[in-house]
């Protein structure tokens, strides 16, 4: 390698650093606070982190390929005047300190991103994801409001088993709250993807998938299904909101109040229901009456008593 081309090595490299420090401190200040889902809940707020520290390293990676691009252009093109053929020494066919440094530098950069990935995934409350039947985290928080959250087609409800059970097309969460929602359905897969919250967990029948989550901010947000489950698919998603306790609680003494009647006629609550027997619209069929079966029960009461 010639002392010419360590120059040019040298300018590449200064330039990058110059500009991998400036756009990373841009983005790290002006850009990463906005980024999505927010800050919403500490799920959010944590995949927020997650992003920004991920788009934050990535961002001199990527640099470094577009000042060579843009210097070699500009340097070493063909068609500058007085321009000679370029010529590779010896050296242009390797350079062991190069391709040493260069899988040093990859390895690394590989291996931490794998070890933070997975400490994120597994120790804030599994990242706001479904952890399945057997939570690996629980919160230490004794302030714990449960939410069910039951897939069907082609709809979400919500029951909520400390104010008598009743079922609602309403999420509404009280703020500064831990919320453990409890994931299910009533017939095909679905998935529970709460975006503005940082929650996403399968809906699957006859399983109760777990997620955890701490309201910190009033708002409303966006309930999707993630999972394709069936013709009406897209249309399947509602909207929720995160309000004052008091707002929270008024409204949850008084819907179960004035949903008592409707309440007595729904399966007592449980952590997963036996879908009714064909299995598409996640009704329920009267104990041992239902066209399809003499021997299933299903756990509703017949609604002619």
């Amino acid at each position: 390698m010639s002392t010419d081309e360590t120059h040019h090595f040298r300018r590449m490299i200064a330039v990058w650093i110059v500009l991998a420090v400036v756009i990373d401190l841009v983005f790290y200040f002006a850009v990463g606070p906005h980024m999505p889902p927010g800050d919403m809940t500490s799920s959010a707020s944590g995949q927020q982190r997650d992003f920004n520290i991920l788009l934050l390293a990535a961002l001199p990676v990527t640099l470094a390929v577009w000042v060579y691009w843009a210097y070699a252009l500009i340097v070493w093109r063909g068609s500058r005047a007085g321009a000679t053929e370029p010529e590779g020494g010896p050296k242009a066919r390797g350079h062991l300190g190069i391709q040493i440094g260069w899988i040093a530098t990859t390895t690394v950069i590989v291996l931490g991103l794998f070890v933070f990935g997975v400490i994120e995934l597994i120790v804030p409350a599994g990242a706001g994801g479904g952890e399945g039947p057997v939570a690996i985290w629980t919160p230490t928080s004794h302030d714990v409001l449960p939410v069910q959250v039951i897939g069907q087609q082609w709809e979400f409800t919500y029951r909520y088993p400390t104010f008598g059970g009743f079922e609602s097309r309403q999420l509404m969460l009280p703020t500064d709250t831990t919320i453990e929602f409890h994931v299910t359905s009533l017939d095909v897969i679905h998935d529970f993807w709460a975006y503005q919250l940082g929650v996403k967990a399968d809906a699957n029948p006859s399983t109760d998938n777990i997620a955890y989550t701490t309201t910190r901010q009033l708002g409303s947000f966006t309930v999707r299904c993630d999972e394709l489950c069936g013709l009406w698919h897209g249309a399947m998603y509602n909207y929720g909101r995160v309000v004052p306790k008091s707002q929270f609680f008024a409204w949850a003494q008084g819907t179960e109040r004035q949903n008592a009647a409707n309440t007595k006629n729904l399966p007592p609550f449980s952590y997963t229901y036996v879908p009714d027997a064909n299995g598409a619209n996640g009704g329920y069929y009267p104990d041992n009456k239902d066209q399809y079966s003499k021997v299933e029960t299903y756990g509703a009461k017949d609604p002619g008593n």
